[in-house]
């Protein structure tokens, strides 16, 4: 059909900017296959004008946008009050089964808690599942399908609270959209490997960053949106979980329509891969994904990731409520952490509280960059080791820092903590590259993310059980957190035996030139005949500034709010 041909050619033919879709010139279909549609992964092959700099903002579209999983919580007290004629007596003996369908009774901030940990579950799972799927059916239909997921789930969440229906919350909220968080989380990373193989730790790292920090952009705009929306529906939730919904979904199918894939080969003008050595950490072979995650190497890398990721959540769960617990009155400018306190210095209090936790956000997500970036230099089992080494001394420093009463250590020691918590999470896809290759990381990536998971339910669960089982035998409330954090300093301490134990992978996991020639198949690589030497040659020009600043201006904003709510803190 020329008439369609022709329409198709002027809408898609040009080999610049974020929707850029080079068929006339960049993919040559074999005889007899077909024409492949838009989301074909071998019609996102790059043309030569292309950019490698586009693929970062692209990346960054999606998880800054899944990245909100960490502001949910703004979400928690909201929900438990969406019904004013509620009865409390006959309310408070309602089970967590019997909540998910009641229509009379408010739901209490526990029970809604739990689509976190459903998020976090289904992350893991999905990402396990269509990871292999991914890898064969290229970013740009993985990205769209997050979106929908995402952006869907939220929609479908809001209906669920203004039908005020918990099993739908969570089906939309916490299955749905952790299905678009797992899908969305790895949906750049083999992209961005490939693009930059003489930087793939800041690659990822500015993907991953992100994902920590979603929530500062995320946060404030469900706030702000809530407060809107109060006058027309309970509590003004519903309606901004559709409307973050539908934001999103736009978002992170931009993001998705921008990425392209690079063809088999291709290399950033001037440099040259390093020469093969037998002792060194970045394998020169592929290793399937069939193979990898039987390999003790895969094992050891999940149990860095889950130990890195449990200590990190103790933080996170436990450095608001420790902060007001054990400075107490200080936080107000009094001598004496159990001081009465008026009203005026309880809201400092609070409001130096909710500065460190803008802090958190901050530096979770700086230091995904930074710590990826940085093992790029020095080497990712390097970089881990200061995660465990460094790690192991602030943990047990923070109790001390209770004792003497300097509430500025502490706040230094958690946020340089907490960078750490998010470099593990940019680190880990580089680290995976290194060992078993480029061809299936984001796969294999996925199958790691299920230490997430496993991390993100343990965690909690270890360390309430702890803090419960200290009160209950009559323990200080300011001091409860002291054992709590020496046992996440040891279990450090095996992430750095684990992390030790990690050698280069045998050759003998390696695939065969037949094995990569069939996995190239199926991501339709034999459908293409591209030059890796003209491809993606262009220079940064508008089009890439415009792509940076429609992530970047989101990003400073919410960077702004977080320092802004960090000042009350000093």
């Amino acid at each position: 059909m020329p008439t369609r041909r022709c329409i198709w050619r002027m809408l898609f033919s040009s080999n610049r900017g974020m929707f850029m879709t080079s068929v006339p010139d960049a993919v040559d279909v074999t005889a007899g296959k077909g024409t492949p549609g838009f989301f074909a992964r071998e019609n996102t092959i790059a043309g030569p004008r292309f950019n490698r700099w586009l693929v970062p903002p692209a990346a960054l579209a999606i998880h800054l946008c899944i990245g909100m999983a960490y502001g949910f919580s703004v979400f928690w007290l909201p929900m438990s009050k969406l019904l004013t004629e509620s009865d409390p007596a006959m309310c408070v003996k309602l089970g967590f089964l019997a909540s998910l369908t009641t229509t009379s009774c408010n739901w209490t901030v526990p029970q809604v808690t739990h689509i976190f940990e459903t998020f976090i579950a289904m992350l893991g799972i999905s990402a396990a599942i269509w990871g292999g799927w991914l890898e064969h059916a290229g970013p740009r239909k993985a990205g769209f399908i997050a979106a929908l997921c995402w952006g869907g789930g939220l929609v479908l969440g809001g209906i669920g609270v203004s039908m005020h229906q918990l099993w739908l919350v969570f089906l939309g909220c916490g299955v749905l959209g952790g299905v678009g968080m797992g899908l969305g989380y790895i949906t750049p990373v083999s992209t961005l490997i490939k693009w930059f193989p003489d930087r793939r730790g800041m690659a990822t790292g500015f993907a991953i960053m992100g994902f920590g920090g979603g929530a500062m952009i995320g946060a404030p705009l469900a706030v702000a949106l809530m407060k809107h929306f109060s006058a027309t529906s309970a509590q003004g939730v519903a309606t901004t979980l559709m409307v973050m919904g539908v934001i999103y979904f736009i978002a992170m199918s931009c993001g998705a329509f921008g990425f392209r894939v690079t063809p088999r080969g291709w290399h950033p003008t001037g440099w040259t891969p390093p020469a093969a050595n037998a002792r060194a950490m970045i394998t020169h072979g592929q290793v399937h994904l069939n193979r990898a995650w039987k390999t003790p190497q895969f094992w050891l890398v999940w149990g860095v990731l889950f130990l890195n990721v449990t200590a990190g959540i103790a933080v996170i769960a436990m450095a608001s409520p420790m902060l007001q617990d054990v400075f107490g009155g200080k936080l107000a400018g009094l001598t004496e952490a159990t001081a009465s306190l008026s009203p005026a210095q309880k809201a400092a209090v609070v409001a130096a509280a909710a500065g460190l936790v803008g802090l958190i956000s901050l530096f979770n997500s700086l230091g995904r960059l930074f710590w990826a970036a940085l093992s790029d230099k020095i080497g990712r089992k390097n970089t881990y080791f200061i995660f465990f080494g460094l790690g192991f001394v602030l943990y047990c420093l923070l109790p001390t820092w209770g004792h003497l009463g300097m509430a500025g250590m502490f706040v230094v020691t958690v946020c340089v903590i907490m960078s750490m918590y998010g470099g593990g999470f940019s680190t880990v896809p580089a680290y995976l590259a290194d060992l078993f290759g480029t061809q299936m990381v984001g796969a294999i990536h996925g199958r790691l993310l299920t230490a997430w998971s496993a991390a993100g339910i343990f965690g909690p669960f270890l360390i309430a059980a702890i803090r419960q089982t200290q009160l209950d035998a009559g323990v200080a409330k300011n001091l409860v957190y002291d054992r709590t954090l020496y046992i996440m300093a040891a279990l450090l301490l095996l992430g750095l035996i684990c992390n030790a134990l990690v050698k280069p992978v045998k050759a003998s996991v390696f695939m065969s030139d037949a094995e990569l020639a069939r996995e190239r198949a199926l991501q339709h690589e034999d459908r293409v005949t591209v030059s890796a030497e003209t491809s993606a040659r262009g220079a940064f020009g508008v089009i890439e500034v415009l792509a940076w600043l429609a992530v970047g201006v989101p990003f400073l904003i919410g960077l702004y709010i977080a320092l802004a709510k960090a000042a009350a803190l000093f």
